[in-house]
């Protein structure tokens, strides 16, 4: 590598580390956020679900914008952006004021994260491109993988704003560092499809705002019914304008392609399940279980670390075995996982007395290892067919619509979740929040099982070779 590739590698690596944390790390907050803001359970899925809806409805934005104003140019903006609104965050006097800022970190990791994987891919040639894209990678699975450990010793030892309050010196660092050490670029310049983006924004804000006022409203309401009436007729007025618009950002041709049709819902309900599962995990630990932030952290270790462990081994596999056997195997492997956390949850009463066990860690310790080698199986087989169905020129828009739509998946499996938790219990007691924790993990292993049920049908063949260097 040259200095300046050392320095692009650098400084996209951190920035992609510090944006990919901050989706996870919040989690194991969550519990100490409750009770420091007296936030309810709606507004906590909220401080979750405003990040990962802006990011994902305009990260195809955020790349097109670095496209046409210069990548570098945009990627300092989204780091600036990113950092303001992370002092924002640590400032936060309600709860309110932090889900505003939680949204516009979503604003600013758009921007970062499509534009930092496009600045190394820009700065190598073809034939050091892997090594440096492995480094990158590496680096981001890293930070999902901690997450939910380095939340829990941040709150432990400090609190729960220092979550956010880290992100400013190396924020600060990125910007001086970027401006000087990394050259200015510019891709072939496309029109912006921002009415697709008001439209996928409005239409999914509606679908989450309806399952989020359900139980409060009352799941006839006005409110609720027009909520969610509101948010469909919109996602479907989005697919009709892609359909018809000349610079579509989700391509509906796409969905002709077999594997593009059924690996994308498949990863949408993969992610559901791990989302879903992310919000309420650490927090059982704390609220029903009695463990500090820390050791909540610790307890996830197992669950989160086989990323680091599985996903390169199952990377490898994919292209012996197919990708269908992965994201089906891996996604059974989810549902077993959640489905045994589901049924040991209920302590002395319930399923967990019929089959006789107990509610202890050690009982669930099982369960965690099997759900995550099943995700850690089914994600690089999942991205790999979607990005396998199109043509070379075609992978990048594939991979940014993969990528949005996962964290649709993860938006629409966090809303549905606390949506049956409210409705089967609460935080007023340890047993009511294991009643209500029980219901929302059947829902999380139900994602899972119909993830599998659709990857069925995703296609048997061998990858094709002429795609295999672009999609890895």
């Amino acid at each position: 590598m040259t200095v300046r590739q050392r320095w692009v590698l650098a400084l996209a690596s951190l920035a992609s580390f510090m944006v990919a944390l901050d989706s996870m790390v919040v989690t194991t907050a969550l519990a100490t956020i409750r009770e420091d803001l007296g936030a309810s359970v709606e507004s906590l899925e909220w401080t979750v679900n405003a990040y990962n809806l802006t990011f994902a409805v305009l990260l195809l934005t955020g790349s097109a914008l670095g496209d046409r104003f210069g990548r570098r140019r945009v990627f300092v903006v989204g780091l600036a952006v990113f950092t303001a609104a992370s002092a924002a965050c640590a400032l936060s006097p309600d709860i309110g004021v932090l889900i505003l800022s939680r949204a516009a970190q979503g604003v600013g990791a758009a921007m970062v994260l499509p534009l930092s994987l496009t600045l190394v891919s820009a700065a190598f040639p073809a034939a050091q491109r892997g090594r440096a894209m492995g480094l990158y990678l590496g680096l981001t699975g890293l930070a999902t993988a901690s997450g939910p450990f380095v939340g829990g010793v941040v709150v432990d030892g400090l609190a729960w704003q220092w979550i956010f309050w880290l992100n400013l010196p190396i924020g600060v660092v990125a910007i001086a560092l970027a401006t000087r050490r990394v050259d200015e670029g510019f891709g072939a310049p496309a029109r912006l499809d921002l009415v697709g983006v008001l439209l996928v924004t409005a239409g999914a804000f509606g679908v989450v705002w309806g399952l989020v006022r359900a139980n409060a409203a009352g799941w006839l309401s006005v409110e609720v019914v027009g909520a969610l009436a509101l948010g469909v007729a919109l996602v479907v007025v989005f697919v009709l304008w892609e359909r018809r618009t000349p610079a579509p950002m989700l391509p509906m041709r796409f969905f002709r392609l077999r594997a593009f049709a059924t690996a994308n819902p498949a990863n949408f309900c993969m992610f559901a399940s791990l989302y879903g599962t992310l919000f309420f995990l650490a927090q059982y630990f704390q609220v029903a279980q009695g463990d500090t932030p820390l050791e909540a952290g610790l307890r996830l270790v197992p669950w989160t670390g086989t990323l680091m462990v599985c996903a390169p081994i199952a990377g490898r596999l994919v292209d012996r075995y197919g990708e269908r056997t992965f994201v089906v195997g891996g996604l059974l492997l989810q549902t077993v996982g959640a489905g045994w956390i589901a049924a040991t949850r209920g302590g002395d009463s319930g399923l967990a007395a019929a089959l006789g066990v107990g509610s202890g860690y050690a009982t669930v310790l099982p369960a965690l290892v099997l759900g995550g080698v099943g995700m850690t199986m089914a994600m690089p087989a999942a991205q790999k067919a979607v990005v396998g169905a199109v043509g070379p020129a075609e992978i990048g828009q594939a991979s940014g619509a993969f990528m949005m739509l996962r964290i649709l998946g993860g938006v629409f499996g966090v809303a549905v979740a606390v949506a049956v938790f409210a409705g089967f219990g609460g935080y007023e007691s340890p047993a009511a929040f294991s009643a209500g924790f029980t219901a929302s993990m059947t829902v999380v292993a139900t994602f899972a099982l119909v993830g599998a049920l659709i990857a069925l049908s995703m296609p048997t063949r061998q990858p094709s070779t002429s795609h295999t260097p672009a999609a890895a």
